[in-house]
């Protein structure tokens, strides 16, 4: 995992109040995040629809990559869940420190492969999986999203409405 805090004087650190919208969809990332505390979500417009397709915690770092990295609308939003305190990095602050650390580089790397690892398996989950399957799954690998997480965002990131979320909740597993 990488250490920003190793790096914390090319951040900014700030608090940001629950319900803050730190990037909207289709603006061009300025900045990536670490999560010192709090928790973030990501979402995008689905035809009027609100869909989250992701959570951050404590110590992950959060953006939009493609949009950071290629100067590019962003395909979603970043939307804090809680009150947060954020270590927050410019684009040309984030390239000098990777200009700094061959290793640190490295685990970007890592990083980003693992991310990417974890689309993959969003993905072919939504497509092969059924809701109970994910939400069996989804509890047994993070059960703190069901602990911080309102109940109608976890519904959108499994795919299914609200009303059906309760009712596989209540089902004995």
């Amino acid at each position: 995992m990488i250490n920003w805090q190793n790096f914390q004087e090319n951040f900014d650190t700030i608090a940001v109040p629950a319900k803050t919208v730190l990037l909207n969809e289709g603006a061009v990332a300025q900045r990536i995040y670490f999560i010192k505390k709090g928790c973030l979500r990501l979402w995008f417009n689905n035809d009027g629809k609100d869909v989250t397709f992701q959570f951050f915690f404590e110590n992950q770092s959060v953006a939009s990559i493609e949009s950071f990295r290629n100067h590019i609308p962003s395909q979603f939003s970043i939307e804090t869940l809680e009150p947060c305190v954020l270590l927050s990095v410019t684009k040309e602050r984030f390239y000098a420190i990777l200009d700094k650390s061959t290793a640190l580089r490295k685990e970007m790397e890592d990083y980003s492969f693992d991310r990417l690892l974890s689309y993959q398996y969003l993905f072919l989950s939504r497509i092969k999986d059924s809701p109970q399957k994910r939400y069996e799954q989804l509890l047994k690998e993070h059960p703190e999203i069901f602990q911080r997480v309102p109940q109608h965002y976890i519904a959108s990131y499994l795919g299914i409405t609200s009303v059906s979320l309760s009712r596989i909740r209540n089902r004995k597993v």
